[in-house]
């Protein structure tokens, strides 16, 4: 046989050995995919009957959960509807018993009115027939009776508004005296007058040498920056500074006090003391304002004006220092108010503010009372405070009750036994119409009254007094004082001017 047709025979043979081969796996990869698909399609429907099984429990949770809260929202629903029955039936009633109410007063109001008419019938009948039997209208029997009442008892009247009149003096005065001796005797305080003179201790007596200074340079020096007479006698270990005005006294202890502890005392260091000694007085004034409205129990005053309560420290009256015044005032004022049940706080601030004008009186035209006025008003303080200090000397009106009470502690304290003393005042009040009368000369630059009134030192602006005018401006001044001042004996006018030329080298 032709081994082509073998070859031929034997690959068409492959061939179909191979599709057959081919075929029947087909079959079982086709049976077995059926199978998975099968099964997986099993488990599908098994998986689909559980979510619907628990689909159905859980509506059926949710139906009975509903069905519940419904059941309990009916429950709830009836019982409020039988509350609101019961409700109904009790207003029903109430009504009920209202109406009652009503026509019972409606008709006891008419009992009421028919009763009032026939009582006013009778009252009109009884009226006529008393104007009948008595001859006289209504009008005139009243007007007889009050006649005949007051001619009898017109004595008798008079007599007992008297004696109540003097009972309510009596009383008035006995319970004024009560208030006022009862706030005196709460309130005590020791009272010293200032004088004139303030002592400086010194460590050494040859510092005396050193203030003086060569040919008096030094002094000279001290006496125009303060304005404060320096006395250097034989008093050991000791200086006097004498002034009338207490501030300059004050300023000149401290600025001494200041030079004696740097131990150099030259003109310039002077200057430079005194300037401290004036910077460190600025704040001991403030705090001193602030002490005394803390001590009176005063709170939230302005700072302009606790510096100037503070001022007053350095102010006297006859004597007596205006501040150790102003604060009893305050204390006894308060104590009085108090009694009378007036404002307290108000009452104290009046009093504690009453001479406030006083620390600015010689800088400003005016009386103190009305230089304080205007001081309080520009500071804002209360209407109701500048009333009751405004009073104290009867230049206003009494405003309101407190005035009144301020008035009265003003007496109290300045009457008290050597609280003031009028020679001091006077001689300060004369010193001080000396100053004021060299101030009104043009190009005086400071004047300071020393040697108790006997001197007075007249300081110019060198660029507008020249020597010549020196000489001149002294006749004048010594003119004016003879002119307008009341003083004994003779007065020496010294004008002084000085040239003082400052550079700098850089």
């Amino acid at each position: 046989m032709n081994p082509t047709i073998l070859a031929v025979g034997a690959a068409v043979l492959g061939l179909i050995v191979g599709y057959v081969a081919r075929v029947a796996a087909a079959k079982r990869l086709q049976s077995s995919l059926e199978k998975q698909a099968e099964k997986e399609l099993e488990e599908a429907k098994s998986k689909a009957k559980e979510v619907v099984v628990a689909a159905k429990d859980e509506a059926t949770s949710i139906i009975a959960d509903a069905q519940k809260e419904e059941k309990e929202r009916k429950q709830e629903l009836r019982q409020l509807e039988e509350r609101l029955i019961k409700k109904e039936d009790n207003l029903d009633a109430r009504a009920h018993d209202l109406d009652k109410t009503v026509a019972n007063l409606e008709t006891k109001e008419g009992a009421i009115k028919e009763r009032e008419s026939q009582v006013g019938e009778l009252h009109e009948k009884t009226v006529k027939e008393l104007e009948r039997i008595a001859g006289l209208t209504r009008d005139e029997a009243k007007k007889a009776i009050l006649d005949e009442l007051q001619t009898s008892y017109r004595s008798e009247l008079a007599d007992a508004m008297a004696r109540l009149e003097r009972e309510r003096e009596d009383n008035i005065e006995a319970k004024s005296m009560e208030v006022l001796t009862t706030a005196i005797q709460r309130y005590a305080r020791n009272g010293i007058a200032d004088i004139t003179t303030s002592v400086v201790n010194l460590p050494d007596e040859e510092l005396k040498a050193k203030i003086i200074g060569r040919e008096g340079r030094n002094i000279r020096a001290f006496e125009r920056l303060t304005g404060v007479e320096v006395i250097v006698d034989e008093t050991p270990e000791s200086v006097i500074l004498s002034s009338f005005d207490p501030m300059r006294r004050e300023l000149a202890k401290m600025a001494l006090e200041k030079l004696l502890k740097d131990g150099r005392i030259q003109p310039a260091k002077i200057e430079e003391k005194v300037e401290e000694a004036r910077q460190e007085l600025e704040a001991r004034i403030q705090k001193i304002g602030e002490e005394a409205a803390y001590e009176v129990g005063i709170t939230g005053l302005p700072k302009e004006i606790l510096y100037l309560v503070g001022r007053l420290h350095f102010r006297t009256s006859y004597g007596q220092n205006v501040l150790t015044h102003s604060i009893e005032m305050a204390h006894i004022a308060g104590m009085i108010a108090g009694e009378l049940h007036l404002n307290v706080d108000v009452t104290k601030r009046g009093a504690l503010l009453h001479d406030i004008g006083k620390a600015v009186d010689h800088e400003v035209e005016g009386t103190h009372v009305e230089i304080g006025r205007k001081l309080l008003k520009k500071y804002n303080i209360p209407d109701d405070v500048i009333h009751a200090m405004e009073s104290h000397h009867e230049e206003y009106p009494y405003a309101t009750p407190e005035a009144y009470v301020v008035t009265a502690a003003d007496a109290i304290s300045a009457a008290r036994p050597g609280a003031r003393r009028d020679t001091l005042e006077k001689y300060v009040k004369r010193l001080e119409d000396i100053e004021k009368a060299v101030n009104g000369f043009d190009g005086v630059k400071q004047s300071y009254a020393v040697s108790a009134g006997r001197e007075v030192r007249v300081f110019v602006v060198p660029e507008k007094i020249d020597d010549f005018g020196a000489l001149e401006l002294a006749k004048k001044i010594a003119q004016k004082i003879q002119n307008d001042v009341q003083y004994p004996g003779e007065i020496k006018v010294t004008v002084i001017r000085e040239v003082k030329a400052v550079e700098y080298a850089r």
